[in-house]
């Protein structure tokens, strides 16, 4: 008996330290079941396309895409096509030139439209595939047209120049009102009291449409193409996965979602079933802007 207590103290006294760490991050599957990274990274690695949903301003998001980024170069060196929504299909000419090293970064960072975390954020993975000679697609949609769409509906792109559409994706883009993400945000915008614009998700839309349109036209066989958003993009495997889905749904995806909980030693039953892989992030982390 006693040589027992004295196996079960040690024990015990390791426990109470694993329950006293402090995680920066906890990754969970789409049921809620914790998961090691190094799961992540098989399945990322054979996958055809990667959406990796962030939270804009959350450290460990940021990281992790770093992380991930530099885990696959490693198995599949340049088998890897990145891209993002924060570079918009106007600057994909300048993301190239930068890209290639045929012109400097100062003249990059001061014509381009960088988002203001650029530097913290996205710069290092600008430079981890110039440094590599890696692809990096700008997917996004000028936002001067997803504000037309959110005025006008989508009606308000058919007036565009024929040059100005070429940034787009073909038109009419196919919209399902009734998907969560967006019947979501038409319900919150109607909870915080004022009258909700049924122009709003179609402004997310036209995003999603365009993102996945980019990914499409530039992804190539063999190739892991990896893409960086907002986390509502492919939350419950909806925006731009819908969209993909509705051109080539033989497609492997795989889904990145990022949230964050007061506690991270469980996945909550409303972040559960948003990606087949779910980053927890403790909700005081520090933010980078």
């Amino acid at each position: 008996m006693k040589s027992k207590l004295l196996f079960l103290i040690p024990v015990l006294f390791l426990l109470i330290a694993f329950k006293s760490d402090k995680q920066a991050y906890q990754l969970f599957s789409k049921d809620g079941k914790t998961v090691k990274y190094k799961a992540l990274l098989s399945e990322a690695k054979n996958a055809d396309i990667i959406l990796f949903g962030e939270l804009h301003n959350n450290p460990i998001c940021h990281w992790l895409q770093l992380e991930l980024t530099k885990d696959l170069y490693n198995e599949i060196q340049n088998n890897l096509i990145l891209g993002a929504e924060m570079f918009e299909t106007d600057n994909e000419l300048i993301l190239s030139e930068y890209i290639s090293g045929n012109i400097k970064t100062r003249n990059f960072e001061a014509e381009a439209k960088l988002w203001p975390n650029y530097n913290t954020d996205y710069k290092p993975l600008v430079e981890f595939a110039r440094e590599n000679n890696l692809e990096f697609i700008a997917t996004n949609i000028p936002r001067r047209y997803a504000a037309v769409v959110h005025k006008k509906g989508f009606e308000g792109l058919d007036s565009l120049s024929a040059k100005a559409k070429e940034l787009l994706p073909p038109l009419p883009v196919p919209y399902d009102p009734e998907l969560k993400g967006y019947k979501g945000m038409l319900d919150m915008m109607g909870g915080m009291g004022g009258r909700a614009n049924t122009n709003l998700p179609k402004a997310q839309a036209i995003k999603d449409a365009t993102m996945a349109y980019n990914i499409l036209k530039n992804r190539k066989p063999g190739k892991v193409f990896l893409h960086f958003h907002g986390t509502y993009h492919s939350n419950n495997f909806e925006g731009i996965t819908w969209y993909i889905n509705q051109e080539n749904p033989a497609i492997k995806i795989l889904t990145i979602a990022s949230v964050e909980q007061a506690d991270i030693d469980e996945l909550s039953e409303e972040n559960k079933g948003l990606a087949d892989f779910v980053i927890c992030v403790p909700a005081t982390m520090t933010k980078t802007h």
